[in-house]
């Protein structure tokens, strides 16, 4: 199992990135997806996540309204768009494929990171 997530990268406070994370070697639609994120000197965290069929999604609350999950069974890959970027949203995004939940422990299988780094 792989997933590959990219996207991330350098920008203003106020701007905007989109995630991409593709998904290889499972059965992407049958799988709730997750995006967490963890910055330097911290836990990991809970950022998103959305189910099997796109139908249901999970946000951390201060991020409701800022971040947007999104899935593409077709393309075996799952998205984040982030709009308002703020320099606290700076750390490295991890996507997980699991069961839909807020912790870690739900998630089977994980990819390798994306930083963002937003800068004031």
């Amino acid at each position: 199992v792989q997933l590959q997530a990219c996207g991330g990268g350098l920008v203003q406070a106020g701007g905007y990135l989109r995630l991409s994370c593709a998904a290889s070697g499972l059965t992407f639609s049958r799988y709730a997806m997750g995006w967490f994120r963890q910055a330097p000197g911290k836990e990991r965290e809970f950022v998103a996540a959305i189910s099997w069929s796109g139908g249901s999604t999970e946000y951390e609350d201060s991020l409701k309204g800022r971040f947007t999950i999104s899935r593409d069974n077709a393309k075996n890959t799952v998205y984040l768009q982030m709009k308002s970027l703020k320099p606290e949203d700076t750390a490295v995004y991890y996507c997980a494929a699991g069961g839909l939940g807020v912790t870690s422990s739900w998630y089977d299988y994980w990819g390798q990171g994306t930083q963002v780094t937003v800068s004031s």
